[in-house]
């Protein structure tokens, strides 16, 4: 048994949740935000003995007063460590009978779930069934639901798998039904989405169109326009973050025909991303066409199939505010009205629990913040804006994030920030905010 696992039994730690509400009491201790575990993460550790990231050690060597060096390693069952904190108060102290505590019990049963997963998948050799497509539809909706709110550490590993499992499906020729092929070839474009946008994340931008490709090509095949469309709006994003706007500016072009009339919000999306490629390009004129277009579309759209999967695949309106004053900034502008709007999207993502929250999101509006009021001369305004980015934890610093805060260093170095302290100050914690990004998974 881990020392983890005897710590928390000794600890009355049986479930995720009780090991969360201790683990935040302890963040609180050190003064720790934003670096608090998805639940899944947790059940990661408990059941399937996965050593935490490294954002997340720190917190649980104050929780259990272990490194987690030290939790990782064997423990002998009738021995109480040493070193061990005194126990605090059980949160949970039911045990059942014959010795087997509630953690062995789920951890058992969690194992137990993975080789029923496996057996169905692997089940009924000449054909899928539709429990199998159900289990498969029930994973991609949740990876599509954590993935920007989580860091990608803590999906990557369950992406990888399934999207296997579907490719396996496609390429074992047990689909007899049409309409089960055009579902799997929807998940495999589904995944391959998401997987392509992690690369993108890892700033991998050749992985990252690979596989976008690849996604493509199950939306082909799945004939699916609203999908082909999103595929060229990864590829135009892609190309927009590696610092290639002709490229962006030709897929998001490419795209937005394709979704042109469709009534969900992806066609509001290929014309932000139309716009801010623009802005890198130089031609305010389309910027604002674009942006108008896409204010025009929005009173008029009826949601769809993608819009219901939520995610990286809906278009909110807080998120089309988002990338339009991204554009504006990326032309240079900073005006009163602007500098209301860029407030006005980060005000539209501080909520954690809204549907449309993304991590991402919020520290891409707060840049866009800080540089509309580095062009009205407000430093202190700018360094307020870039506090919550530069403080979080370096498993969320992906590669949108960073490109946005290296923006606000390079107008720190012009004239319009000029010599002040807090400018000086800013700048050298931007410089060294993306050398302190170990803990993305890598390709």
């Amino acid at each position: 048994m881990l020392l983890f696992r005897k710590v928390l039994k000794e600890r009355g730690l049986s479930t995720p949740d009780d090991l969360l509400a201790e683990y935040r009491k302890a963040a609180e201790r050190l003064g720790v935000r934003d670096a608090e575990p998805a639940p899944k993460t947790v059940e990661g550790w408990i059941y399937w003995g996965r050593k935490p990231q490294r954002a997340f050690r720190p917190v649980i060597a104050e929780m259990l007063g272990y490194s987690v060096e030290q939790l990782w390693t064997d423990a002998s069952e009738g021995t109480t460590p040493q070193s061990a904190p005194p126990a605090g108060p059980s949160l949970t102290a039911f045990h059942v009978e014959l010795g087997v505590d509630l953690d062995d019990m789920k951890r058992t049963g969690a194992m137990a779930v993975r080789r029923a997963k496996d057996f169905l998948l692997g089940a009924d050799r000449d054909r899928v069934g539709e429990d199998t497509l159900g289990l498969l539809d029930d994973e991609v909706r949740r990876l599509v639901a954590e993935y920007p709110r989580v860091p990608l550490s803590a999906v990557w590993s369950d992406l990888l798998e399934t999207q296997e499992q579907v490719f396996r499906l496609l390429e074992g020729g047990r689909v007899r039904q049409p309409s089960q092929l055009r579902d799997l070839n929807i998940h495999g474009a589904i995944l391959g989405f998401l997987v392509a946008k992690g690369f993108n994340d890892m700033q991998v931008p050749h992985e990252a169109m690979t596989m976008t490709r690849v996604a493509s090509a199950c939306a082909r095949d799945a004939e699916h326009p609203g999908l082909i469309a999103l595929t060229d709006g990864l590829k135009s994003l892609i190309a927009y973050w590696a610092d290639r706007p002709e490229d962006a500016y030709h897929y998001a072009s490419k795209g937005a025909e394709t979704a042109a009339n469709r009534q969900g919000t992806v066609g509001l999306w290929l014309l932000g991303l139309q716009a801010r490629a623009a802005a890198v390009l130089g031609d305010e004129e389309t910027v604002r066409d674009a942006n108008r277009q896409a204010a025009e579309r929005r009173e008029h759209v009826v949601l769809d199939e993608l819009d219901e999967l939520g995610g990286l695949f809906t278009y909110s309106r807080n998120k089309q505010l988002y990338y339009s004053v991204e554009a504006e900034v990326l032309l240079g502008n900073g005006n009163r009205q602007l500098a209301a709007q860029a407030e006005e999207a980060v005000q539209g993502f501080s909520d954690t629990s809204a549907p449309d929250w993304a991590f991402g999101d919020l520290a891409g509006s707060q840049c866009n913040l800080a540089l509309v009021r580095l062009y009205s001369g407000d430093v202190d305004g700018a360094a307020a804006a870039m506090r919550p980015v530069l403080d979080l934890p370096s498993s969320y610093r992906n590669n949108g994030i960073i490109v946005s805060a290296v923006r606000v260093r390079n107008v720190l170095t012009g004239d319009r920030a000029g010599a002040a302290v807090v400018a000086r100050d800013l700048r050298a914690e931007i410089e060294a905010f993306p050398i302190g990004r170990p803990a993305l998974p890598r390709g």
